[in-house]
């Protein structure tokens, strides 16, 4: 199937029937997140795995209670970093020249610029920037979980706070930013399921543009 025909199957899964993803499915969900692209490359985020059902039972509790957090296969949490730090950022470029056989310096000048200009936007534009890189890794696995028929359901309904005591993530330089269960539709259960599909109208959402249509709409303001 093509990605249009795998997204056009999934939705926000609302019961999950508790059946277990298998092993490879999980890993190559993983990797495309893995795979995501994000700002110079820094990837500044992880992803923590849980299928335990106690820990699971806990989440549930500040997650509103949603259901899918305890009938699901595996639980994502993507974490951000809290800040961009000299040595983090380092890390990243150290180990990059490092894969590309370049010398450690290669890079200096840009990285330099990098830190140099998220210096002046202060820690909270920095959290909120690592962030939204986060977004980016956890749209990949939505769709490869579509690619491998594995339902998937958003979520940014829980207590990110609660949620960084409980995986100990406070104190450690990581923010909660959304999670995704993972799993398997409940067909007699779950109220979504037939329903169709809805989206903005491709004209509402698709807008082409020229220069003068920018000019245009510039001299109308």
């Amino acid at each position: 199937m093509s990605l249009i025909e795998n997204l056009e199957w999934r939705y926000a899964t609302k019961k999950m029937n508790g059946a277990k993803v298998p092993q490879e499915k999980l890993d190559y969900i993983l990797e495309a997140a893995r795979l995501a692209p994000s700002s110079s490359g820094l990837q500044p985020y992880k992803i923590i795995v849980i299928s335990d059902r106690v820990l699971l039972e806990k989440i549930k509790v500040i997650a509103n209670n949603q259901s899918q957090i305890t009938d699901c296969s595996h639980l994502l949490v993507f974490a951000a970093w809290d800040q961009y730090t000299r040595e983090r950022v380092s890390k990243v470029f150290n180990y990059i020249m490092h894969e590309r056989s370049l010398p450690p310096t290669a890079m200096s000048d840009y990285k330099e610029s990098i830190l140099n200009l998220y210096a002046t936007e202060g820690k909270e534009w920095e959290a909120h920037h690592a962030a939204k890189q986060s977004y980016i890794s956890f749209a990949m696995a939505i769709a490869a979980a579509a690619e491998q028929k594995v339902d998937a359901t958003p979520m940014e309904g829980f207590d990110s706070t609660a949620m960084d005591e409980l995986l100990q993530l406070k104190g450690c330089g990581y923010k909660s930013t959304v999670i995704l269960p993972l799993g398997y539709r409940d067909e007699d259960e779950d109220w979504l399921l037939n329903m169709k599909k809805v989206r903005a109208p491709k004209p509402d959402f698709i807008t082409e543009m020229t220069l003068a249509d920018a000019v245009n709409l510039t001299d109308a303001r």
